[in-house]
């Protein structure tokens, strides 16, 4: 090798050492990261929660409401920033759109909704419902008002929070003690198929009553036929209210999902379990502690005691002879007898 080519070498390979080593001057720890929005919460009537995954400021001129609520106060930083100001109205959807920044300069735009808060949530419980309906009887589920209340923003899920097929947060709805709420989980998209919030004979869908309060889903498509999980929230994602468990299977019905046929499902019964809604009878939930809905119609919903019992178990669930479904008005405690 030529000297000239010796030395060109060397001069290249130093030149790649230089440039490695300005590299290796930029911090290993460097943040450039934003932080990242993880929930959006109303916690009083005049209060709302924004919540990080670090901890984060709030840029005031970039922070607004939609519909207008005036913000008068927002703390921070921190992880968990509060703003304060017009009260809301309980159950409406509000869209909060806000910058946020880090210690660092990172900062992050974003958008999210929420519900109004809602002080006066009643007791409710999911008292009849039919997950094999038919044509003219579609499925359906009967809440029941054990006491006086606002259903705003109160939400039911055909499955859990963190896995649900479809869902509906309820609209701003005054309840009286003993109030049923009908909640038609597959509408055929008939006109006449409306939400009643101060009516109750405004509709007039398949198995509207004009003595309760008809809610329709609007993307439902139906319920799970014989293997699923309904449950009753405060707000979404909030706390669990009430929930049913409902399988036709047996634990040697499959062996990878003890016995549920999907992890999904499986997964849906065990966080009604830890969320209080559902009582297994040993450590473990299985499909023997669901209702079993084999032998419910149309006409024959799975049906709570005319004076409901709440155990959280199959123990509160009876299905009731063909045409006794009661649907808006007080349950039969006929049994159907194959």
């Amino acid at each position: 090798m030529k000297v000239t080519h010796v030395l060109l070498l060397f001069v290249i390979l130093g030149i790649l050492a230089a440039c490695g080593q300005v590299s290796d001057r930029r911090p290993a720890d460097a943040d450039l990261r934003p932080p990242q929005l993880q929930a959006v919460l109303s916690t009083g009537p005049s209060q709302l929660s924004v919540q990080f995954d670090e901890e984060a400021s709030l840029v005031p001129d970039k922070t607004s409401i939609s519909p207008p609520l005036a913000v008068t106060e927002i703390t921070g930083p921190g992880r968990q920033i509060e703003i304060r100001g017009q009260t809301q109205s309980p159950g409406r959807l509000y869209t909060l759109e806000a910058e946020a920044e880090d210690a660092k300069g990172n900062r992050a735009s974003f958008m999210a909704d929420f519900y109004g808060y809602n002080g006066r949530v009643p007791g409710l419980l999911i008292n009849e419902f039919t997950p094999q309906g038919s044509g003219n009887h579609p499925d359906l589920v009967e809440l029941k008002a054990l006491t006086a209340g606002n259903l705003g923003g109160m939400v039911l899920y055909q499955g859990t929070p963190a896995s649900f097929d479809n869902k509906i947060v309820f609209p701003p709805l005054e309840v009286a003690e003993g109030a049923f709420v009908l909640v038609h989980w597959k509408p055929t998209g008939d006109p006449a198929e409306v939400n009643e919030t101060e009516d109750m004979t405004a509709s007039k869908g398949f198995d509207a009553s004009d003595g309760a309060w008809d809610l329709w889903v609007a993307d439902g498509k139906g319920l799970s036929g014989n293997n699923g999980v309904l449950s009753l929230h405060d707000r979404p994602g909030g706390k669990c209210l009430d929930g049913v468990l409902y399988s036709n299977r047996t634990s040697q019905s499959d062996e990878s999902y003890r016995g549920f046929g999907s992890a999904e499902t499986l997964a849906r019964a065990e966080e009604l379990v830890q969320a209080g809604g559902w009582k297994p009878a040993g450590a473990r939930v299985s499909p023997e502690d669901a209702v079993n809905p084999d032998g419910s119609t149309g006409t024959r919903s799975i049906c709570r005691l005319s004076h409901p019992v709440d155990t959280n178990s199959s123990e509160d669930w009876h299905i009731v002879p063909t045409r006794k479904a009661s649907f808006g008005a007080e349950n039969s405690d006929e049994v159907y007898t194959p």
